[in-house]
């Protein structure tokens, strides 16, 4: 092992900034309240000044505050992707998370002395692929799309120069990173361009006959019997009937990535932090999964088996179930 993982941790909030921190984050990142960060849901994020006293108040404590910047500047607003850049430069960020080329070059640019890392939205998973925005745009860190296995990180991190963040826990998207544009078929809103993926205020539920059924915009996406356990709906969650006319999963199961009992190997691997997905929840999900997560990386540290804290979250599952994602890629 290289040396200890770096957890960072989601902070939809000031309050999940600090709870998340509490319970052991190394670092914590956050967007703004507007349509520059992909978790751009009512009632969460910062404003500048709520940034800069957040992270006044994680430096104080040997925290880290990274600012994502991650959805796709849209021609006709592009103001509003440079304010923020400014802002969160201003408020003293220790990163800002970009994909979008015209992010990273203002940045560059404009704000040298703050550190890059490639959002997971940009999809960079190979070396060279990396070694283009190391090389034209200073990035430090990438954010690895959730496709690749542990073996292949493994062979990809020797051959880049930058460290490499990996997602361990929470909401597994699609593995196109950066093309989530089914919910803007049914919505007219997208998470990569405003920041926002089956808006709450487009989701229904009706019950009829002991079988609820969930809508998106009024297109029906999923019918369950009354009370058993479904994910949130998205349509690329959404169960329909396919040629065989069974109804099924054609996209993704409703399932949360927990790759807790991997984290040794990642380290192994080269993985410089583990990222924790979840913006969008609560303090208390935050508080619980990373002391979880803290616990098990510490665990590590002292040549012991994360093994008891494996089982810890279960619970908090989407859909009630877990899986490791791409890391473990048995279907090869």
């Amino acid at each position: 092992m290289t040396g200890a993982l770096e957890l960072v941790c989601p902070a939809g909030s000031p309050a999940m900034l600090k709870a998340a921190i509490d319970a052991g984050a190394d670092s914590v990142y956050c967007g703004f309240r507007d349509e520059t960060n992909a978790r751009n849901f009512p009632g969460l994020n910062f404003s500048p000044e709520e940034l800069r006293a957040a992270t006044d108040w994680a430096h104080e404590r040997g925290a880290r505050v990274l600012l994502a910047l991650n959805t796709f500047a849209r021609a006709d607003a592009t103001d509003l992707w440079r304010r923020s850049a400014d802002a969160a430069a201003a408020a003293g960020v220790d990163a800002v998370i970009a994909a979008d080329l015209a992010v990273l070059s203002h940045m560059r640019t404009n704000h040298p002395d703050t550190r890059l890392h490639l959002s997971v939205q940009a999809a960079a998973g190979t070396p060279e692929a990396i070694a283009f925005y190391a090389r034209e745009y200073g990035v430090k860190r990438v954010v690895l799309p959730r496709v690749l296995s542990v073996e292949e990180i493994r062979s990809l991190t020797p051959e880049i120069s930058v460290e490499t963040e990996a997602f361990v826990y929470g909401g597994l998207c699609v593995m196109a990173e950066g093309r989530c544009a089914l919910s803007s078929y049914a919505t007219g809103r997208s998470p990569n361009l405003s920041g926002v993926c089956s808006p709450p205020e487009a989701v229904t539920f009706t019950e009829d006959r002991g079988e609820r059924t969930t809508r998106l915009s009024g297109f029906a996406i999923d019918r369950l019997p009354a009370g058993e356990v479904g994910g949130y709906p998205t349509l690329c969650k959404g169960r329909f009937r396919g040629a065989a006319g069974e109804p099924a999963y054609l996209f993704e199961d409703p399932v949360s990535l927990n790759a807790m009992s991997l984290l040794a190997g990642l380290a192994r691997a080269g993985v410089t932090a583990v990222k924790i997905e979840g913006r969008q929840r609560g303090r208390a999900y935050v508080a619980r999964v990373t002391a979880a997560f803290r616990a098990a990386i510490d665990a590590i540290g002292r040549g012991e088996s994360p093994g008891p804290y494996e089982s810890l979250l279960g619970d908090l599952a989407e859909g009630a179930r877990e899986t490791t994602g791409a890391y473990r890629k048995r279907w090869r």
